[in-house]
């Protein structure tokens, strides 16, 4: 069933990742063009396309590395681009909770300088905990651009995300060779994959 939905090497799940990358020029035309409630929903759409290509890897049994990575890709670029859309469209919040967004960022650029240090590339654990903070991320933003800021929410947000990025940096640590798919630190310590790099 893999070769039905492949076209020159990519399978139907790459391409939803894909869509988040492409959709980026769009999203850059909406912010220049001030088209706040067009931008949402575009961005609900790229939000709507990492839930359709997991499931897809998942019950096609069409998982892979590269899937997995682009994935993540497709992921930090859609986020950005939320980010940079409420920085438009919602300066004010922004400027008013800068101190708090800089103190929750500042542990994910860590994180992704260590990633790239040590494997050269972005991780895809694709932890639980990152699942969650993704949800949440992307309810926040949209409920933000569509229907102004919740002060609850936006606090849960920040602090899911310091836990997942301090998980990731301490998943990071624990394997020595890039690997996808780790659902926490607790399955990691029970890793084949893990235990493998150890003692290799």
């Amino acid at each position: 069933m893999g070769r039905i939905f492949t076209f020159k090497n990519f399978n139907i799940a790459d391409w939803f990742s894909f869509y988040r990358i492409l959709a980026v020029p769009i999203l850059v035309a909406l912010i220049w063009f001030g088209e706040q409630q067009i931008f949402a929903w575009f961005l609900l759409i790229s939000y709507s396309t990492d839930a359709i290509d997991g499931f897809l890897a998942r019950r096609l049994k069409i998982t892979s590395a590269r899937g997995s990575q682009l994935d993540s890709i497709g992921d930090q670029i859609t986020l950005v681009m939320g980010l940079i859309g409420i920085w438009f469209f919602e300066n004010d919040f922004i400027l008013e909770n800068c101190k708090l967004i800089l103190l929750a960022f500042t542990p994910y650029i860590l994180q992704m300088i260590i990633a790239f240090r040590k494997y050269g590339k972005a991780t895809a654990f694709h932890t639980y905990l990152a699942k969650t903070s993704a949800v949440v991320q992307s309810v926040f933003i949209l409920w933000l651009l569509f229907f102004g800021p919740v002060y609850w929410l936006f606090y849960f947000m920040v602090i899911n995300g310091v836990l997942e990025t301090i998980e990731e940096i301490t998943l990071i640590f624990m394997y020595n060779d890039w690997v996808e798919d780790v659902k926490g630190i607790y399955w990691a310590l029970k890793d084949e994959r893990r235990l493998k790099n150890k003692t290799g």
